[in-house]
């Protein structure tokens, strides 16, 4: 799949700084591919963070955090996805 504008919902702005969230069917892998948020070039911006839940609504779903790492002429890179609650052992 693409990024999909419909997904993307700001949380908190302060200080030039954007939290946003993010949810999609996509794996984490494709998510932090660069140029897959190139649709939000005019919105993100380098250290942005973004709460992802990647692969939703499959049997691997995986949640996190992606930071934008540039953010230039329409191209955007985030870093790869860090995972949070990966683990549990109960």
């Amino acid at each position: 799949m693409a990024y999909a504008s419909k997904d993307l919902s700001v949380l908190a702005y302060a200080n030039g700084f954007t939290l946003w969230h993010y949810t999609t069917p996509d794996a984490a892998t494709d998510v932090d591919t660069a140029g897959y948020f190139n649709g939000a070039a005019g919105l993100l911006r380098a250290g942005d963070m973004m709460l992802a839940n990647c692969a939703a609504g499959t049997v691997t779903p995986a949640a996190g955090m992606l930071v934008v790492a540039s953010s230039s002429g329409g191209a955007v890179d985030v870093a790869n996805l860090t995972p949070f609650g990966g683990t549990n052992s109960d």
